[in-house]
């Protein structure tokens, strides 16, 4: 039994070295040899949390990480995203912008040409 358990880990290790891919790979190879193997590697994914689906999530679906140990690199990675989330935000605000102008502009372009067939109907009737 503790040589399955050590070939297991040692999977596990390679799977979670490969990343989510090699974890995907794996359970869709067990649904296609056998299918209660791949239902297995499936739930026990999304179990431990290794597809990031509703585990170790902040807000932003950011991932929380511990510290390293370093604690100027964690200051500096914590500046980092904060920085990136401001002009995330800020980007965002743009395309807003962007799109309100495009939506005036649409408008403007709609009744500019609802006047001009009112005012050829008019000359029409005159």
């Amino acid at each position: 039994m503790d040589r399955v358990t050590d070939w297991l880990k040692r999977v596990e290790g390679h799977l979670d070295g490969w990343g989510k891919g090699a974890w995907i790979a794996a359970f869709v190879l067990g649904f296609i040899l056998f299918w209660p193997l791949g239902l297995a590697i499936l739930g026990y994914t999304l179990w431990s949390g290794r597809m990031g689906c509703w585990k170790n999530r902040r807000r932003h679906g950011r991932r929380t990480s511990g510290s390293t140990g370093n604690t100027a690199f964690d200051e500096y990675r914590e500046e980092t995203l904060r920085r990136l989330e401001e002009e995330q935000s800020e980007f965002q605000e743009f395309l807003d912008r962007l799109r309100r102008a495009k939506d005036k502009a649409e408008l403007d372009e709609f009744l500019a040409q609802r006047r001009r067939r009112q005012a050829e109907g008019d000359a029409q009737t005159a």
